[in-house]
């Protein structure tokens, strides 16, 4: 049965238009679950990077330092999900979320979480839109 299924998308690749924090995707059926997919990361400021963070906050307003640290650690865990669904065979990723834990002072761990899923087109299913 696994061999009749018509991907949608190149196995060993989820596209990130394939990706979503719903429940399902807009003109596709999921097919099969596959369960939970993560990307984990942990990241750290380095010593300059604080003090140049620390400075920002005097100023107030956006700490870009953060802000970029923040943001590279999410992706980092993303891409890292991304790769745990493909792993899978999954051509999908539904209900996507993200957790943050500090691991100790200045040392946060960022997961990425979703489920792994394989789906189809509506249209190879016969149904319209």
């Amino acid at each position: 049965m696994a061999g009749s299924r018509a991907l949608t998308h190149t196995p060993g690749r989820v596209p990130h238009e394939m990706t979503t924090t719903g429940f399902m995707l807009d003109g596709y059926q999921i097919v099969e679950n596959l369960g939970v997919a993560m990307g984990i990361t942990v990241r750290s400021r380095s010593v300059i990077g604080f003090i140049g963070a620390t400075l920002q906050t005097i100023r107030g307003g956006n700490i870009s330092l953060f802000t970029e640290l923040c943001s590279k650690a999410r992706s980092e865990a993303f891409e890292r999900m991304l790769q745990h669904a493909e792993q899978h065979g999954a051509n999908a990723v539904i209900g996507i979320r993200y957790d943050a834990t500090d691991v100790m002072q200045g040392v946060t761990e960022v997961l990425c979480y979703g489920t792994a899923v394989i789906v189809e087109s509506d249209l190879d299913h016969g149904d319209s839109a």
